[in-house]
């Protein structure tokens, strides 16, 4: 499907960091956290580990670091479709259940999970993973400035992402899930209609909304159990 069909809104809404001595190799490699150098101030950090909806087969895994309001997520996706934009997005609901959703969510009992039914788990979009400009929940399907999956893979890393001072909270309480949408059910290699209409926007198909893998963004913690504030991200923000 050409990207003339999307629209750019819709209904809805990193071995080891250089740490200073806060962190071992064997924690951070124990928490699949991203090779970096770090520098500066304290900063926090939350992984998720993706796994795979609607049997998609799509895992990877993200690391997310926190400071003074603004994040540096780095992401790592596979078994993607290939050569179509993936919105991926962090989601953050004050109410939201701050998990995945899993098979039981399928409320309407079309055996696929649609991005709507995973909302009381994961909350609304507040963050939206583009490649550039904008990243704020008006960005949610901005689909010209979402990864293409070359390869089947994405490896996404982005700095100086604003986020609300609640937002931060969230994160930073191991709180948000990341979510990454996209998938092709009847795997002819492209978004097409055979799953239907997405929830979203009916001039959009089912397959290019509905989420393909999930994980909640957990604190990193010490062997006391305790967060680990990390080094904060080098260069502007």
């Amino acid at each position: 499907m050409h990207l003339s069909r999307w629209k750019k809104s819709a209904v809805i809404g990193t071995t080891a960091v250089a740490a200073a001595g806060l962190l071992t190799a064997t924690i951070m490699g124990a928490q699949g956290a991203t090779s970096a150098q770090r520098a500066g101030t304290s900063g926090h950090v939350t992984h998720a580990t993706l796994h795979a909806l609607n049997n998609s087969g799509v895992t990877g895994g993200a690391d997310v670091i926190v400071r003074n309001g603004r994040l540096e997520v780095d992401l790592k996706g596979r078994h993607l479709l290939k050569g179509m934009p993936h919105a991926e997005h962090i989601h953050f609901g004050a109410k939201a259940a701050h998990e995945c959703p899993t098979v039981a969510d399928d409320s309407n009992a079309d055996h696929r999970l649609n991005t709507a039914e995973g909302l009381p788990k994961y909350g609304p979009v507040r963050v939206s993973l583009t490649t550039s400009g904008d990243t704020s929940a008006k960005s949610v399907l901005a689909v010209d400035r979402y990864p293409t999956a070359p390869n089947g893979k994405i490896h996404y890393n982005r700095k100086g992402i604003k986020v609300s001072p609640r937002v931060a909270r969230g994160i930073k309480r191991g709180n948000a899930v990341l979510v990454i949408h996209g998938i092709d059910y009847n795997g002819n290699g492209k978004y097409d209609f055979s799953a239907g209409k997405s929830e979203l926007d009916p001039t959009l198909p089912a397959e290019a909304t509905d989420p393909v893998t999930c994980g909640v963004l957990k604190v990193v913690t010490n062997a006391s159990g305790s967060p680990v504030p990390l080094p904060a991200l080098t260069g502007k923000n």
